[in-house]
């Protein structure tokens, strides 16, 4: 157990490596396999949401990257990028065509019985853990010991590395005035006892803060934030009524600082389980009103959602939208919301067509928010939801996009 370890004693050439993202980042690991690099003749790093930022554009000499978001620092990286729902994540890196030859995982101190926490994530990494030839544990004394499904044991990896240092933090930013905008009217979409699913990111954050004055909320989502664990301190999140893991906060993963990171630690309340749980179609239909807020860059008249594209550049994901909005649908009095402001500076964010791939089909949008109101678009046929869509985009630019749609729709390009 050295913070020395010789990759090259358990990595190959042609290797795909698979380690937690964000703040579960074993960043000792990710450190070692920067600086041997050279030396392992060739590996391909699998990277999620960037945290730490080990992984810089100098390391891609030796290194090859994939990864399934070009979120942040990821974009400097030139990752390629695999354009999977987020579900589909364990299955492809556990056995499927992404398999992982290595797992790299950061894990807590033990307990009195040998047993570590999977700390900050379990999400998709957890599945790899199962499945890769070598598994190496960064055991850090400072993760917090997390409850969950899971917990390992010596027996669980190949090597490890002892270390002690503050975790990877992805701090909030102060949302703007107009996601400000945007959540007050998503909370009002959300009835007290709802279960609340929520992405990364300024808006989902003003989308919790805005839902301070409910009651008895749970939370069934990817993640959870310091937005989110406020709301639970204050006693809004209760998950009183929620119909799956009463009581219980449950998440893949932590994103936020080491007040989020002390608040969880061996605190029964929030839970981790792997990506095949928290994006489990039945688990989500089962929920007790389950409010799936979820962002984009832009949405159609019609409906078609990009999460993924702004500009030319791979800046989102297809993430998990499409699963929770299903799962929200199928959920008794639960609402499917995509949210986002209307406009991105000069330039609108409802559009007439998609400048990007179509990252959730209209046949999953629901219901559409901007700061000018929410458009209903669950049974609605398809000339509705254009009238819908229009009254929810900035007023300088309804007269254009109704000119546009119009021009499409004679010239059959539009249905």
């Amino acid at each position: 157990m050295t913070e020395r370890l010789d990759l090259t004693r358990y990595l190959r050439p042609g290797d795909r490596v698979v380690w937690g993202q964000a703040c579960a980042e074993p960043q000792t690991l990710t450190e070692l396999l920067v600086a041997q690099r050279h030396r392992l003749g060739g590996v391909t790093c699998f990277v999620g949401i960037p945290a730490a930022h080990v992984l810089r554009p100098e390391h891609t000499d030796a290194l090859a990257v994939e990864s399934y978001c070009g979120t942040g620092g990821n974009q400097a990286l030139g990752p390629a990028i695999v354009p999977a729902a987020y579900g589909a994540l364990p299955g492809l890196l556990a056995g499927g065509a992404l398999a992982a030859d290595a797992a790299f995982v950061q894990v807590s101190a033990p307990d009195g019985q040998g047993r570590h926490s999977l700390g900050l994530a379990d999400d998709y990494v957890s599945a790899t853990l199962d499945t890769a030839r070598v598994v190496i544990a960064e055991i850090n004394d400072q993760v917090p010991f997390t409850a969950g499904a899971r917990t390992l044991t010596a027996a669980d990896w190949t090597a490890c590395v002892m270390s002690s240092r503050p975790p990877a933090e992805l701090p909030a930013a102060d949302p703007p005035a107009v996601a400000r905008a945007v959540a007050g009217r998503v909370a009002g979409l959300v009835e007290d006892g709802a279960t609340v699913q929520f992405g990364i990111g300024g808006l989902p954050d003003a989308c919790l803060d805005a839902l301070a004055g409910h009651r008895d909320l749970g939370i069934h989502s990817g993640l959870v934030t310091d937005a989110a664990m406020r709301l639970i301190q204050a006693g809004v999140v209760t998950g009183a009524r929620k119909t799956v893991d009463r009581g219980v906060a449950i998440a893949g993963f932590l994103s936020g600082t080491a007040a989020l990171f002390r608040f969880a630690h061996r605190n029964p309340a929030v839970q981790l389980r792997g990506t095949g749980y928290t994006h489990d179609p039945a688990v989500l239909a089962a929920q007790h009103r389950l409010a799936a807020i979820n962002a984009a860059l832009e949405v159609d008249l019609s409906g078609q959602v990009n999460a993924e594209v702004a500009g030319g550049r791979y800046v989102g994901s297809v993430g998990g939208a499409s699963e929770f909005l299903r799962g929200a649908a199928r959920s008794p009095g639960g609402v499917p919301v995509i949210a986002l402001p209307s406009t991105a500076g000069r330039a609108s964010r409802i559009v007439a067509r998609l400048s990007g791939p179509v990252s959730t089909p209209r046949s999953d949008a629901g219901v559409i928010v901007t700061e000018y109101g929410a458009a209903d678009l669950r049974g609605a046929p398809v000339n509705v939801r254009y009238e819908r869509m229009l009254a929810i985009a900035h007023p300088d630019h309804r007269a254009a996009l109704a000119a546009e749609l119009e021009e499409q729709l004679m010239n059959g390009t539009r249905g």
